[in-house]
């Protein structure tokens, strides 16, 4: 924020009051700005130098000013602590005016069924996303925003989607591998990988971490069943939370046991099926019928617990809450996989092949990505 939308500052022994020039006025305690030094950070790595120990327990400013686009500090008993800060960095740190970042603003969407992929999802094809940093940074940050978004114009090679992929983030192996084949196959160790349909679901609930992106490339799509369906988890956890309030307080207070075995893997891990933030926002979905493991819970919270699980899932079976498309040959599928639950139709793989290959991205990569190309498509911007 430049020094000309500042009106003036003011300070107290305990506090650096900001009032900016569209009325508004934000406060800062000393003590976070004594924590906050620009000094006491690595000039190359931005790293802190200090820690909360070594910083006095109730600091006390005694001057503060502005001038040139910045705030100098002094504090009382302290004459080599004095610092400047720039106005635009406590604009950008105050609580109460802090802009997040367009990536990290959630768009949910609950009643699938009404929407059109191509319409209301993003769409991107593989040449643009590799010649456009721009192109590529929408495509990303509604991705982010949507929780899904589509790639058209791959090769339908089995080797495109790790070549592909690195414009999205990092692939996270799993026991299958970098990656997996969505095809049908004589005894299954996973029914993904039968003719079967699937209901919604996130993938991998017991794994450590949960992997965070699923990318799934159409090499050959059904042309009869194999559809893909679509939810949006978050917007139907918060149907939940307003229609069935007591039922959502359950959903994200019990844990749930997961558990997958096979002959070259054994893995277990325990969480909600709905996951919260400290701020009581949901952060994630885990739901998988086919991988979670009996519950153990007291016999008087069993049915209670089972009554709230059955709501969430006849959620998930209304067909107005799904989208539900086919994926066209070259077309690549990236969603959330703690937010998207996914599934698919049933169909007859001796009558009409399908073969997806897909591979796992671990969530921070992908938001990694995201903020590294912001940053240096704005660095670019005249």
């Amino acid at each position: 924020m430049p020094e000309s939308r500042v009106n003036r500052v003011a300070v107290s022994p305990e506090l650096l009051t900001i009032e900016w020039a569209d009325g508004g006025a934000s406060e800062f305690t000393s003590l976070w700005l004594r924590d906050n030094r620009p000094a006491d950070r690595d000039a190359h790595s931005g790293q802190r130098l200090t820690d909360v120990a070594d910083l006095p327990e109730r600091p006390r400013l005694r001057s503060a000013s502005a001038g040139n686009g910045a705030v100098r500090i002094e504090w009382e008993g302290e004459p080599r602590a004095a610092a400047s800060f720039e106005i635009s960095w406590l604009a950008d740190h105050a609580f109460d005016r802090a802009s997040r970042a367009p990536q990290l603003e959630v768009r949910r969407w609950l009643e699938g069924a009404s929407l059109e992929a191509r319409r209301h999802f993003a769409f991107i094809g593989l040449h643009e996303a590799r010649a456009d940093p721009r192109a590529r940074l929408t495509w990303l940050t509604r991705l982010l925003q949507d929780g899904m978004a589509f790639m058209t114009g791959l090769p339908n090679t089995e080797g495109t989607i790790l070549e592909t992929v690195p414009l999205i983030g990092r692939v996270l192996g799993t026991n299958y591998g970098l990656t997996f084949d969505v095809r049908s196959v004589p005894q299954p160790q996973n029914l993904a990988y039968s003719d079967l349909g699937l209901g919604l679901h996130t993938d991998n609930p017991y794994r450590e971490p949960v992997p965070g992106f699923q990318a799934l490339h159409a090499l050959i799509p059904s042309s009869e069943g194999g559809e893909s369906l679509f939810a949006d988890g978050f917007a139907l956890a918060e149907h939940l939370r307003a229609s069935a309030p007591q039922a959502f307080a359950r959903l994200t207070a019990t844990p749930v046991p997961f558990h997958y075995r096979s002959q070259d893997a054994d893995l277990y891990a325990e969480r909600p099926l709905l996951q919260l933030s400290a701020r009581g926002q949901v952060t994630a979905v885990h739901y998988n019928s086919r991988s979670i493991a009996p519950l153990r819970l007291p016999a008087e919270e069993t049915n209670l617990y089972y009554d709230a699980y059955r709501r969430f899932a006849q959620l998930l079976r209304d067909a107005r809450f799904q989208l539900r498309m086919r994926l066209e040959a070259g077309m690549l599928v990236v969603f959330d996989n703690q937010r998207v639950l996914h599934g698919r139709s049933a169909f007859s793989s001796a009558r009409y092949p399908r073969h997806l290959r897909g591979c796992y991205l671990s969530r921070d990569s992908v938001y990694s990505e995201t903020a590294l190309l912001r940053h240096g498509t704005l660095r670019s911007s005249p």
